[in-house]
């Protein structure tokens, strides 16, 4: 299931993003720009370099020809073969989905438990964000529970396939597939020598060089309380991801309580820490894709020292409470623009 990020979300948050200026470097004032409903969400590409509207469309096709090895939504596609053949037999996969499984794997050992890439079985009883939402009986959720553990998917590199060792059990790539995929769309722009835009899937945004004045790009951090597009501050940003989780855009309210998309491996019920938002910036979308979950999972504290702790890495957490906690290399670089919040260290 490729969340919303959703799915983030992986949950999910937007960013504004200041356009760039004509200045006769052969970067227009106005982007070559497309967006598509792929990996359920909108996805918006935009380039800026006169010369290179052509690889917006192929960037487009290489998403889509990704969703159809990622997802588990679609029929027939390597996820859901995995899945459907779970307790059965191994499935040969692509060098890609291959990839991801290792990547998954290695931030479930990060996490402590709080990522786990075999989460599908409960993202499927809750299914947050979609409109057969509910919130599961504590019998069903008892009864998947034993599903969730990565340690039972069985790699065999000899013919690079994927064994899930037990009937049920479903791989889920919404913690971290938007990440990888615009990875892979920024490589692709790098190949055909794009030099300045902005890649957004759905909230997972990387912005590639500069504005044409020289200046880095504007990113808004999303105000987790409220709607997208309203913000509590940014950062200057060149050649970096920038990926936000929070618990207040999708939700599930029943009898008067919200429940949030983001759901705990270990409780089956969505994770209850202080944290109401965190935003993770690094030089792959992949990591920040994931951490955003991992530390989320952690909590504040042990998420900020996970952090301090990571190699490439740094995050903007927002409290329940209105609170914003950096991690010391954002330290001078985030200004908080709205009064409603303020910055603590911890």
């Amino acid at each position: 299931m490729i969340k919303h990020k959703l799915l983030c979300v992986v949950f999910i948050c937007l960013f504004m993003l200041t356009a760039c200026s004509t200045d006769g470097n052969n970067l227009l004032d106005s982007p070559h720009k497309q967006t598509k409903f792929l990996l359920g969400t909108i996805v918006n590409l935009s380039v800026y370099d006169a010369d290179k509207e052509y690889v917006i469309e192929k960037a487009m096709d290489l998403i889509e020809e990704l969703e159809y090895v990622i997802s588990d939504e679609i029929k027939g596609t390597e996820v859901d073969q995995i899945n459907q053949h779970a307790g059965v037999k191994p499935i040969s996969v692509s060098d890609e989905l291959y990839y991801l499984i290792e990547q998954s794997i290695a931030y479930g050992e990060k996490s402590d438990g709080g990522f786990d890439v075999t989460v599908g079985p409960l993202t499927n009883l809750w299914r947050i964000g979609y409109d057969d939402a509910r919130k599961p009986e504590l019998d069903e959720i008892e009864q998947v529970l034993p599903l969730i553990d990565d340690q039972k998917i069985q790699l065999n590199p000899e013919d690079q396939s994927v064994f899930l060792m037990e009937k049920g059990m479903q791989l889920d790539f919404g913690a971290i597939a938007k990440g990888y995929i615009t990875d892979q769309v920024h490589e692709l722009f790098l190949a055909e020598n794009v030099t300045s835009a902005i890649i957004d899937l759905g909230g997972n945004i990387f912005v590639m060089g500069n504005r044409s004045n020289g200046d880095k790009w504007s990113v808004g951090i999303q105000n987790p309380f409220l709607a997208r597009g309203e913000i509590i501050g940014g950062i200057k940003a060149t050649d970096q991801s920038i990926v936000t989780s929070g618990i207040y855009e999708r939700y599930l309210e029943v009898d008067g309580v919200k429940y949030h998309h983001l759901l705990d491996p270990t409780t089956g019920y969505p994770f209850d820490n202080e944290i109401a938002g965190v935003t993770i910036v690094s030089k792959a979308s992949i990591d920040g894709d994931a951490l955003s979950t991992v530390v989320f999972a952690k909590g504040l504290e042990e998420g900020k020292a996970f952090i301090e702790s990571f190699d490439g890495a740094e995050a903007i957490f927002i409290t329940k409470d209105r609170q914003v906690v950096l991690s010391t290399g954002l330290a001078d670089q985030f200004e908080l623009t709205n009064d409603q919040f303020e910055i603590i260290e911890n």
